[in-house]
């Protein structure tokens, strides 16, 4: 049954109930029992063992636990069991899941802190008495009272209405309160409903009343409300992959198919170069094989790569929510990094959802109209709080006069009669004794049917006669206040000798004299625009969704730079008649889409999506809760949002502050582009570990073993990793266009760069290696390394490459700080990177230099000094080999550019 199209007494013969008496307290415990609590459905919360075990299903630390399985296994097998590899990876694991668990936890709380009660109880009609009972025990058939500052507890059919205006904001997108009426709503012609936003006779869960009371009857509760359905579809949205986390999977694809495919290629070339007949009689041969090609996996795995990640997103995460933006999963801080949508709704995120006087057109003396509009009013000043309160439209009034000095007008100024407001007549008048014992009577409402009550106007300080050019100065100002979406009330008075016996409208609302108009809007947030220019300067479209009427929306997107024309604007009732695939191909026309419901708002995000664009979705309302849960980043609002909205966001404002986004979309750049520093970094080492052994292995000899690389992955490589998580941003990240989601991770030649950089340490490793044979022997004896005759001397050479594949990295780490900057242009030095820097290096330089740790570690003795300090001269060499690549590569690709243009230029 649609209530709103039905008549109150229908709709209380439906719900089996009567408006005098209610429901009596046996029929409401039946119905409670059959309908349940009147509350939302709530998830259940996925225990802290679960989360923790969660966070293990990325694929690259199941490789990580791959990897410790068979280390332990060869171990066994080999007969000499040695944990050292086993304990390393799964410290890794455990501490990446930790760290996982706990961010999410801090989130967590830290929304928890946002959470705003609602009102807990309501006025219910129950055996025919009012009583008090908690909001959860309301049942359908209870008769409820509603007055000023009530949230509404359910769904309700408004049976009495005594100027009650209810503002919707919430699950509309309205920012003016509504006027509520009882009686039928009548459809439009060819229509067969009425959109949420026009039941007037409907008060609906989640809305709060600001004027006015009334009376009226539950139609639904729980999950059977209009936000209960938004909450329930919710549970059905599809929970997707950020783009970090499929560039990720991507990677570790590629690792698993490199590490399988280096594992048989070394297994038979070591097998095909021993011959079959030689391998078939030393089976012991065939465990030395596979435990070279499990020292080449350890070795293309980047073992620190999850950890490094997870540390460097929880960093950002940390440091967004000193700038108001709690982020609620790790993966969203990237995902904000590449948006290039930003769906928005419009009251209270890009305005201040605080209805304000921004215009007058007076007759009068300005503070004669000021006065007259605030005393006009029910809201109050609390000077006390510094605001006013009441109905926000009121409240603007009272505002206006306060700002300009008028702050105790109800005081010395009293009220001695009244003709409330009503819809009807839409108008209110007031008379008030004046400070000079005078009587005056105000008169404030629209401004058609104020003037239609006026023969005089004020004039030059003077009471004279209005005239028709009178009127048309004074339609002709309300039109211009109107076309700019202003809400525009009109002001009239009239002197009296005495207070009126009777107070009617009729008595008080004839011959005035007309004092002015005053304008209001639900005003921008002053930081939203230059917010908003940053966006569009970093290639970022912003989108107004609103509920409200479009000539508001296209006045206030105008100003705010988000469209130049109406054309660029579409109505809920326009998207209704077009298909998806027309939506889908217009979408990029429209900025502005106005008086949505909220599936509108769901199929302009997928429209969005469906053109391979990242979108955020930001709003405060129940109504918004889909599309943000759909959205790629959904952002919620933590001081105005509803707790539906704020559970179903990546990311909840703290301040409600549109620019907090933008803010939040620079440091997910910022945090993208270390991640690739990281990334390249960690993989260079990667591959020169894999070269370095692989081409040993090619010799006959065993160049590394996998404690010596794990060492590496995870000491030499980890603290300058995640020190490069934290460089600040390359010149102005917001200058540039996002980058295109469908990249992938190697996108802008960063395979190239790893491959590349990768050989280069391998020379300098290799060259090391044979150095330090060379240094302590003064030849290098081939045929013997070949046969796999290692002498001590050549496990000098081994120590001198271990040194240098250590102190590369830890130049590299500087070379890294850009991928295109030489090292000598970057601006700032980076602190963390040198503390880093100098950690691994000194840890390094105990393990090899005490050579009971080197003995304990790798089985080796420490190096002479000699040999030491030509290690460091070989790995140094790193810095100007790389200025040298990265030198050619800025060339290449500015002619690449610079073809491109011209290319570009040829086909306009």
């Amino acid at each position: 049954m649609k209530q709103y199209l039905e008549t109150r007494q229908a709709v209380l013969d439906e719900l089996g109930t009567t408006e005098a008496g209610g429901l009596t307290s046996a029929e409401a415990s039946q119905r409670l029992a059959k309908h349940g609590p009147n509350k939302l459905r709530e998830e259940e919360k996925t225990p802290l063992w679960i989360r923790f075990f969660q966070q293990m299903a990325d694929p690259m630390v199941i490789m990580l636990i791959v990897a410790a399985a068979i280390s332990a296994a060869t171990g066994f097998i080999q007969g000499e069991p040695d944990f050292a590899d086993v304990i390393i990876i799964m410290a890794v694991v455990v501490i990446n899941s930790a760290l996982g668990v706990i961010q999410e936890a801090k989130s967590e709380e830290a929304l928890a802190a946002l959470q705003e009660m609602s009102a807990a109880q309501s006025k219910v009609i129950r055996d025919g008495k009012m009583v008090s009972l908690h909001s959860s025990e309301l049942v359908p058939g209870d008769i409820i009272l509603l007055e000023a500052g009530d949230s509404v507890p359910a769904d309700c059919r408004v049976l009495e209405s005594a100027s009650m205006k209810i503002e919707e904001a919430a699950l509309t997108g309205e920012s003016v309160p509504v006027d509520k009426h009882a009686d039928v709503i009548a459809l439009a012609d060819g229509a067969d409903d009425v959109s949420l936003g026009d039941r007037k006779n409907m008060c609906y869960m989640g809305s709060t009343v600001v004027y006015g009371r009334g009376r009226a009857v539950v139609c639904g509760t729980g999950m059977e409300t209009e936000m209960g359905k938004i909450a329930g579809a919710l549970s059905e949205a599809k929970e997707e992959l950020t783009p970090l986390q499929i560039k990720l999977a991507e990677l570790s694809n590629i690792l698993t198919k490199l590490v399988i495919v280096i594992c048989v290629v070394v297994f038979a070339v070591d097998v095909l170069r021993h011959g079959l007949s030689n391998v078939a009689t030393e089976p012991a041969y065939l465990l030395d094989t596979f435990m070279v090609a499990v020292s080449l996996a350890v070795a293309a795995i980047p073992e620190g790569l999850v950890a490094v990640v997870t540390i460097v997103l929880s960093l950002g995460v940390t440091k967004m929510a000193k700038r108001q933006a709690i982020i609620r999963n790790l993966s969203a801080v990237e995902t904000l990094g590449c948006t290039q949508v930003i769906c928005s709704d419009k009251t209270g995120t890009l305005t201040q959802n605080k209805m304000t006087v921004v215009k007058h057109e007076l007759s009068c003396d300005e503070n004669t109209l000021l006065a007259g509009m605030a005393l006009c009013s029910d809201a109050k000043w609390d000077a006390e709080k510094g605001v006013a309160v009441g109905e926000p439209t009121e409240c603007a009034l009272v505002t206006d006069a306060a700002n300009a000095g008028l702050t105790s007008l109800v005081e010395e100024e009293p009220r001695l009669g009244e003709a409330p407001f009503d819809s009807g007549r839409k108008m209110m008048s007031v008379v008030i004794k004046r400070k000079d014992g005078s009587i005056e009577q105000f008169t404030k409402g629209g401004p058609d049917v104020v003037l239609g009550r006026c023969t005089h106007i004020w004039e030059d300080g003077k009471v004279v006669p209005m005239t028709d050019a009178h009127r048309e100065r004074i339609m002709a100002a309300n039109k211009a206040m109107a076309d700019e979406a202003l809400r525009v009330l009109a002001l009239a008075s009239k002197d009296l000798d005495e207070v009126p016996a009777d107070c009617s409208p009729e008595a008080l609302e004839h011959d005035l004299v007309f004092c002015g108009l005053s304008g209001m809007i639900d005003p921008e947030r002053p930081e939203v625009a230059p917010a908003i220019k940053e966006a569009h300067d970093a290639g970022i479209r912003t989108v107004m969704i609103t509920g409200d009427h479009i000539d508001t929306a296209v006045a206030i997107a105008k100003n705010l730079g988000i469209i130049t024309d109406r054309s660029q604007a579409i109505t809920g009732a326009e998207l209704d008649k077009m298909s998806d695939e027309e939506l889908d191909r217009v979408i990029e026309n429209y900025g502005v889409y106005a008086r949505v419901q909220p599936e509108h708002k769901t199929r302009i995000v997928e429209a969005w999506k469906s053109r391979d664009q990242i979108v955020a979705m930001t709003g405060d309302g129940v109504n918004d809760a889909p599309s943000i849960k759909r959205a790629d980043i959904g952002v919620g609002m933590g001081i105005t949002g509803t707790d539906v909205t704020k559970g179903v966001a990546d990311m909840v404002l703290a301040d409600d502050n549109f620019a907090t986004i933008i803010s939040a979309c620079e440091e997910g750049r910022r945090i993208y582009d270390n991640i690739r520093k990281v990334i390249q970094f960690l993989l260079s080492a990667n591959l020169a570990e894999v070269f370095s052994v692989f081409i040993a292995t090619l010799i006959g000899f065993t160049l590394f073993q996998p404690v010596q690389l794990l060492w590496v992955n995870l000491v030499t490589d980890c603290f300058p990793a995640l020190a490069l998580g934290m460089e600040e941003a390359e010149g102005n990240v917001m200058k540039r266009k996002p980058r295109n989601a469908s990249d992938g991770v190697f996108a802008g030649h960063m395979g190239l760069d790893c491959i590349v950089q990768g050989l280069i340490i391998t020379v300098l490793v290799l060259a090391s290696f044979f150095a330090g044979i060379y240094m302590f022997t003064g030849t290098i004896d081939f045929e013997a390394l070949a046969a796999g005759l290692v002498s001590d001397v050549d496990e000098k050479g081994v120590m001198m490459a271990f040194i240098t594949l250590n102190m590369v990295e830890i130049f590299h780490c500087f070379n890294m700080r850009s991928r295109r900057l030489s090292l000598f242009q970057m601006p700032k030095q980076n602190k963390w990177l040198w503390g880093a820097a100098i950690l691994a290096l000194v840890l390094t330089l105990i393990v090899v230099e005490v050579d009971s740790l080197a003995m304990m570690f790798f089985g080796v003795h420490q190096l002479e000094f000699s040999g030491m300090l030509a290690a460091l001269g070989i790995a140094f060499l790193i810095i100007p080999l790389t200025e040298i690549y990265k030198a050619i590569m800025r060339a290449v690709e500015k002619d690449a550019e610079r073809m491109y243009s011209s290319r570009r230029a040829a086909r306009a």
